[in-house]
């Protein structure tokens, strides 16, 4: 069981095992143009990065991953190469890490509040720990920065694991007193905020190009984690029978849309979905079965009960009668085994707007790469096919990076998707050229 864990958190989503190497590749001469000219982007756009507490708080011992991190497999085994540990330290370090962003040129930051950090035991609420998000996002305020909130990034508090969950019925209801508790002491000052953060990953990873026997050993695991947990349960969102976390998540979402919405504070509040650009190559191709499971039960409670849909997209996988296919023979692969493929990202938002005529915020996009040369490429070509949807009516509103950091990815910290390198070992800070690259995009088109 042990490589079955080994799996990255944009692994999950679609991409190709983790291994290749980066195949140089010439800067296209849209991607120049926008590098170097203002764009008719609408007014106040957010350009921002993103985050997600567990991965950049550090020592977020009452969570399931936290969890799931120290179960010892048979033979004693870790389940993962990596633990998270302090991680960056962000819960110590963010004024310092939200000074650097603004001072980068971004006007937004995307983080989580950690429910386990919040309600660290059923009905047990921290005002404490409700506080230090308030700080967070009054920082955010100082900085001119826009926060942009989630109120659930993955994890949850180990209880709710051992309580069954997402599959359990009471889910959605739980969520909710959680977030009617959270949005008191943030809400007034939130300008965007997201309930779940890619409910949809579950299923995204049963439509993966992985081998089958990754697929069933993600559906098995929380069964043989669970005879490690004080109950006998264990779940998690990630892993184990889909089929019954989704109406459970759908209604939280819905419920949780209700808490929020009523306040305080008045702003946008949505769900950010994984969405692939999904390619149907040949007749009979499964795309479209894929997009029914995956993206068209949220699509449908978005288009009714959400102010925008976030995007979150990092490739394409293409379909064909037998399912996902490897990325093309030749193709240039990101450090975590995706086909470096920047287009997609205006593909997966024209396909989000025409199937729910929200408003749109790219709430995640980037790569894994130890050549920042690549992502600064990539950033540019992604930016442009948003670009070109703007250009066309879509109403996109944001575009947050994935991530500010480099960071803990579920599991190892192997992977970089940072626009600033952290030193573990010393926690200082070191923005990339991608970091300046994102900056100067929004200078040149923050109105």
């Amino acid at each position: 069981m042990d490589n079955e864990f080994e799996i990255s958190r944009r692994r999950l989503i679609g991409g190709a095992a983790i291994a290749a190497t980066a195949v140089a590749g010439s800067t296209s001469a849209t991607a120049r143009k926008l590098a170097s000219a203002k764009s008719a982007m609408p007014p106040r756009f957010l350009w921002g990065a993103a985050t997600s507490g567990y991965q950049v708080e550090g020592n977020n011992i009452n969570s399931d991953f936290w969890f799931l991190e120290h179960v010892k497999l048979p033979g004693g085994s870790s389940p993962f190469p990596d633990k998270s540990g302090d991680a960056c330290d962000h819960y110590h370090r963010f004024a310092e890490d939200i000074k650097l962003l603004a001072s980068l040129g971004l006007n937004s930051y995307r983080f989580s509040l950690e429910w386990s950090r919040i309600e660290p035991e059923k009905g047990e609420y921290s005002k404490a720990e409700l506080d230090h998000y308030r700080r967070m996002a009054a920082t955010c305020r100082e900085h001119g920065v826009t926060p942009c909130i989630t109120f659930n990034h993955f994890t949850t508090p180990r209880w709710f694991a051992f309580e069954g969950g997402w599959d359990a019925a009471s889910s959605p209801e739980l969520f909710a007193r959680y977030c009617e508790f959270a949005v008191k002491g943030v809400g007034d000052l939130a300008g965007l905020a997201t309930t779940l953060n890619e409910p949809n990953v579950g299923l995204m990873l049963q439509w993966s190009d992985m081998p089958a026997e990754v697929k069933a050993g993600m559906v098995a695991m929380p069964a043989m984690v669970g005879a490690h947990s004080p109950t006998g349960t264990f779940s998690i969102w990630m892993a184990g029978d889909q089929s019954k976390k989704l109406p459970n998540m759908l209604k939280a979402h819905e419920k949780g849309f209700e808490a929020i919405k009523a306040g305080p504070g008045d702003f946008p509040v949505g769900v950010s979905l994984a969405v692939t650009d999904d390619q149907a190559v040949g007749k009979g191709s499964m795309r479209d079965a894929k997009r029914a499971a995956c993206y068209e039960p949220w699509m449908d409670l978005i288009a009714r009960c959400s102010d925008f849909m976030g995007v979150q997209n990092y490739s394409r996988l293409r379909f064909d009668t037998e399912g996902a296919m490897k990325p093309p023979a030749g193709a240039e692969l990101t450090s975590t085994g995706e086909e470096f493929y920047p287009e997609a990202l205006g593909n997966a938002i024209r396909y989000a707007h025409a199937r729910t005529k929200k408003p749109i915020y790219v709430t995640e996009n980037g790569i894994a790469t130890n050549d920042d040369t690549r992502r600064v490429e990539h950033m540019r070509r992604a930016i442009a096919s948003m670009q070109s949807c703007i250009n066309d009516g879509v109403p996109v509103h944001g575009y947050l990076h994935w991530s500010l950091l480099d960071n803990y990815e579920w599991g190892r910290y192997a992977p970089r998707f940072g626009l600033v390198a952290v030193d573990l070992a010393t926690q200082v800070r070191t923005p990339k050229p991608s970091a300046y690259e994102l900056g100067k995009f929004a200078r040149a088109n923050i109105s």
